[in-house]
């Protein structure tokens, strides 16, 4: 390729950058609540067209080549994240009701309307767990989150394995309240 014609390809590349930015980015932000994700992905979309171009790989419908990479790229991103482990969480009540919040968190093989939804999900759990006094939302997060046994806690914090169970059965109750009310506020009951 000579010299000229890879002035013009990237004066190309940029216009449509240009163009396209503000749209692409407001695609990704709708699906993605993350600035930093958005922004990451939006630099991978702009990577994947310089690398195609460069590349002289045939691109015939640009805007919806570039959208159909942020949707593979969205989808690629909430597919790393690791599941998370919410075994604990699904219990009865004392009203002898059943929460799992297997079932509040869309299937992340579901597509990314789905994978925004269980991302949104996790926010709510995450103001709940931040309204838990800290001795139970720590235990909560170390065991939950963090995968460390009820054993390994108690040698770290000195506190009796029952102190910890304790805790972590009232930040459940608490959380499964919560997230009980948000699923039907989902529902719409």
């Amino acid at each position: 390729m000579s010299v000229t014609a890879m002035v013009e390809q990237d004066r190309e590349i940029s216009e449509v950058m240009a163009e396209q930015r503000p749209r692409l980015r407001s695609f990704i932000r709708r699906r993605v609540p993350n600035e930093a994700d958005v922004e990451d992905l939006l630099q991978e979309v702009f990577y994947e067209l310089v690398r195609a171009r460069r590349l002289l790989m045939p691109v015939d419908y640009v805007t919806g080549w570039l959208y159909r990479v942020a949707r593979n790229r969205i989808t690629d991103l909430f597919r790393k994240k690791k599941p998370d482990n919410f075994g604990d969480l699904a219990m009865d009540g004392e009203d002898g009701e059943y929460l799992d919040l297997g079932e509040l968190l869309p299937s992340p093989d579901a597509g990314p309307e789905a994978l925004y939804a269980r991302k949104m999900t996790l926010d709510r759990l995450e103001a709940a767990l931040a309204q838990l006094p800290e001795e139970q939302r720590a235990i909560f997060v170390a065991h939950e989150f963090e995968g460390r046994s009820f054993k390994e806690i108690a040698a770290e914090t000195g506190e009796p394995i029952s102190t910890l169970l304790s805790r972590k059965r009232y930040a459940v109750h608490f959380l499964r309240h919560r997230l009980k009310n948000m699923h039907e506020e989902l529902l719409g009951k």
